[in-house]
């Protein structure tokens, strides 16, 4: 165990261990920079999901919006616990999802992509208390060509115009330190969209805490004006 000590020798301790931290968010921040710079590649290939409302292609997972964070989660037969349940891996990183709303303010559409039929993800997500994520059902090679296809992973991808493009791919133990609406974020590549990040010119940006609401009141006349 650690030794015990005085007050003054702990908040010594502390404050160095915390310029190390503060050092340790910088070194996160500029590799978010250079994160929104990687080059894109465009998506040529049609695909094809089953969600809620029925048929959907990849455009309609954007629920009109610019960019898209498509998480592949592993639920499906031949998983362990199916059909009761799929990974518990993959669980625990949906459990720690942030609320949605602050993602979707940002111009970000959230999504899972799984194998197993619309019927046995609905009561899944029932019993699972997901039902605010939207999640559909994989029909064809999307999860082979995007590296997700044996292993769970996050792809990002952004709407230009007509064209989408795939921004940034990563899976394993990287996939632990996403989860809330930051970490998200900073995947995306437009960023959190705020004026300190450096972000390429002409990039959207505005003062940071601004855009901050409670989850219910996102649309109000508050944001209108």
């Amino acid at each position: 165990m650690p030794p015990v000590v005085s007050a003054e020798e702990w908040n010594a301790a502390r404050e160095e261990l915390l310029r190390k931290e503060k050092e340790h968010t910088r070194v996160k921040d500029a590799l978010a920079a250079e994160r929104r710079r990687l080059p894109r590649v465009r998506v040529e290939k049609q695909y094809t999901f089953e969600g809620p409302e029925g048929k959907a292609g990849l455009p309609d997972l954007f629920a009109g919006r610019r960019q898209l964070i498509v998480y592949r989660h592993f639920f499906e037969p031949g998983v362990a616990d199916w059909p009761k349940g799929g990974c518990s891996g993959c669980a625990m990183f949906t459990d720690n999802l942030g609320h949605l709303a602050h993602l979707n303010a940002r111009d970000v559409t959230f999504v899972l992509v799984s194998a197993a039929p619309q019927a046995d993800i609905r009561r899944y997500s029932n019993r699972m208390g997901w039902d605010g994520v939207p999640w559909y059902t994989t029909h064809d090679d999307f999860s082979k060509d995007f590296g997700v296809d044996e292993y769970f992973g996050l792809n990002v991808f952004i709407r230009d115009g007509d064209e989408i493009h795939r921004t940034y791919f990563t899976n394993g133990r990287s996939a632990e330190q996403i989860g809330n609406v930051w970490s998200l974020l900073d995947i995306t590549p437009l960023g959190r969209q705020e004026e300190w990040e450096d972000s390429p010119e002409g990039y959207p940006q505005e003062p940071p805490y601004q855009w901050w609401r409670r989850h219910d009141e996102y649309g109000t006349a508050e944001d209108a004006g």
